[in-house]
C-alpha cells in the first residue's frame, strides 16, 4: 500500500509525532454536496466607509439563507469585507481590525473574502498603493489560515457591483476548497447576467464540450458540469475510446473520439453538438500531454507535440467553434501553475501552459468573442491527485502535497468545480481571469 502522508499524521503515533515535531496536518476540506447550504455557520459582513458591495452581500446571504453577522460572535463560518472605498495605505486598519479578530472565531473551513477595487483605475498614487496592498495581505492571511480555510480578493470595477454575486457565492460555498490567495476580477458583464432558478443545477439547459474527457480531471470536468445540468460532449483521441464512452455513459451524454491537433477538429466538434444536441454553450479546452526533458536534451518531436497539443490546437479549434457557440456562452481554458511558475524539465510544457494565459487575456477582449457576449477564462491546477500523479517518485509526491497553504493535494472535482463556476450565465461580469487551483501553492505568483 501506498505511503499516505495525511492519513499517517491523522491517527495513532502519527499524529502524536505531527504534534510533538510541529509537522503539517491536513484537515478535512468542504466541499460542494447537492442540497446542502451555502456556507455552515453566520457570515460577518463590514466594510470600509459606505461599502456599497457589503450592503448587497447582505442581501444575497438573508436570501440564501445564511444569518448575516455584523460583529464576530463566538463562532463564523465566513467574512467578507467591502474596501471598495479606501482612500490611502491608513485604510488598511480597518482589515486588520476586522479580519484579525475574526480569525479568532473563525470556524473550520472557513473562508475570507475582501472586495477591493482594480488598482490600475485608482484616480491617485496612494489609492493605488492602498489598492494593491490588499492583494499581498490576502495572500499573507490565506497562509495563516487553519482549519482548511481560504482567504481570496475580489477585485470589481466601477460600476460592475450587480456582476459579484456569482463569485461570492462561489467563494463562500464547498465549490472553491482548494482555491486560496487568488485574485478574482469582476468587471461589466459581456452579456446579460441570469442566475439559475436553482443554483445545484446553475448550467440546466446547457450543452457543454470537455476535451481529454476520458480520464483524471477530464473525466471529472464532465461530472460536474452533468451534475450542475449541463448536456456534455466527451471528446478524446480514439485510443481512449473504451474509457471515454464510459464517461459518456455516466454523465448522460455523447463520445466524440478525436485528435485534437486534426486540422478539422475544431469543425467535428461543430458538427456534432448541433447535430446531436442542437448547439454549444460551454467549451472546455482540457486536453494535454506532458514529454519531459531538460531544454538541453530537448528534441525537436518532443517540444513541437506538446506545443501543438496544449496551445496550438485550442487556437485552431477556436475558429470553428467561436463563431457557431450560441451567444452568452463561455470557453474555459486548463492551464498549469507551471505556466505561472515553470518547473525542471518542463520547459515545452511551460510554454504551453504560459501561452494559454496569454490567449485567455487576449481572447477574452477579442471583438468576435465581445460581441457574442462569450466569456474566457482559465484555470491553472496545481498538485491535484491523478493516476498521473500516482506514479510520481514517493519523496517527490509528499513535497508536491505539502507545499502549499492547505497542507495536501487537490481532487479532480476542484478543478471541476472552478471551471463550472466560469460556465455559471450568472458569471457574465467574469472574464480573462486566470485562477489557480492549487491550495495556495508555494511556487508562483
Amino acid at each position: 500500500m501506498a505511503f499516505d502522508y495525511g492519513q499517517f499524521v491523522s491517527s495513532g503515533i502519527g499524529k502524536q509525532l505531527a504534534t510533538t515535531l510541529g509537522l503539517p496536518r491536513p484537515s478535512r476540506l468542504r466541499r460542494h454536496t447537492l442540497g446542502g447550504s451555502l456556507v455552515p455557520g453566520e457570515v460577518l459582513v463590514a466594510g470600509h466607509g459606505d461599502a456599497p458591495v457589503a450592503e448587497r452581500v447582505r442581501h444575497l446571504l438573508a436570501d440564501a439563507g445564511v444569518t448575516v453577522a455584523s460583529q464576530p460572535s463566538t463562532s463564523v463560518a465566513g467574512v467578507v469585507l467591502d474596501l471598495t472605498a479606501i482612500e490611502t495605505a491608513a485604510d488598511l486598519e480597518t482589515l486588520r481590525g476586522v479580519v484579525g479578530p475574526a480569525l479568532k472565531v473563525l470556524a473550520p473551513t472557513g473562508r475570507v473574502i475582501v472586495i477591493g477595487r482594480p488598482p490600475q483605475t485608482a484616480t491617485s498614487v496612494a489609492q493605488a498603493a492602498a489598492r494593491r496592498a490588499v492583494e499581498g495581505i490576502v495572500r499573507s492571511v490565506g497562509k495563516e489560515m487553519r482549519g482548511g480555510g481560504t482567504a481570496n480578493t475580489v477585485l470589481v470595477a466601477e460600476g460592475a457591483d450587480t456582476g459579484v454575486d456569482a463569485t461570492i457565492r462561489f467563494l463562500l460555498s464547498g465549490r472553491s476548497a482548494y482555491v486560496s490567495g487568488q485574485v478574482f476580477s469582476v468587471s461589466a458583464p459581456v452579456a446579460d447576467v441570469v442566475a439559475p432558478a436553482d443554483w445545484d443545477q446553475p448550467l440546466a439547459g446547457k450543452v457543454a464540450v470537455v476535451t481529454g474527457a476520458a480520464r483524471g480531471i477530464g473525466a471529472a470536468i464532465a461530472d460536474t458540469l452533468a451534475r450542475d445540468g449541463a448536456t456534455v460532449v466527451a471528446v478524446d483521441v480514439p485510443a481512449a475510446g473504451g474509457p471515454l464512452a464510459e464517461v459518456a455513459n455516466r454523465v448522460g451524454g455523447t463520445a466524440l473520439q478525436l485528435d485534437v491537433t486534426a486540422p478539422d477538429a475544431g469543425s467535428r466538434i461543430v458538427e456534432h453538438a448541433q447535430a446531436r444536441h442542437g448547439g454549444l454553450d460551454i467549451v472546455v479546452h482540457n486536453a494535454g500531454i506532458t514529454r519531459d526533458k531538460l531544454l538541453a536534451n530537448m528534441d525537436a518531436d518532443r517540444w513541437g507535440s506538446v506545443v501543438d497539443v496544449n496551445l496550438m490546437s485550442i487556437l485552431r479549434m477556436n475558429e470553428a467553434l467561436i463563431p457557431a457557440m450560441n451567444d452568452g456562452g463561455h470557453i474555459v481554458n486548463v492551464s498549469s501553475t507551471s505556466g505561472v511558475a515553470g518547473n525542471r524539465g518542463q520547459s515545452n510544457y511551460a510554454a504551453s501552459k504560459a501561452g494559454v494565459i496569454g490567449m485567455t487575456a487576449a481572447l477574452a477582449a477579442d471583438k468576435r468573442v465581445l460581441d457574442k457576449g462569450i466569456t474566457v477564462n482559465a484555470v491553472a491546477p496545481g498538485f491535484i491527485e491523478t493516476e498521473m500523479t500516482a506514479k510520481v517518485p514517493l519523496a517527490t509526491r509528499e513535497v508536491g502535497r505539502l507545499m502549499n497553504s492547505l497542507s495536501q493535494g487537490g481532487q479532480p472535482v476542484d478543478v471541476a468545480e472552478t471551471i463550472g463556476y466560469f460556465a455559471w450565465d450568472a458569471n457574465r461580469a467574469v472574464t480573462g481571469n486566470t485562477v489557480r487551483v492549487c491550495g495556495q501553492m508555494l511556487l508562483g505568483a
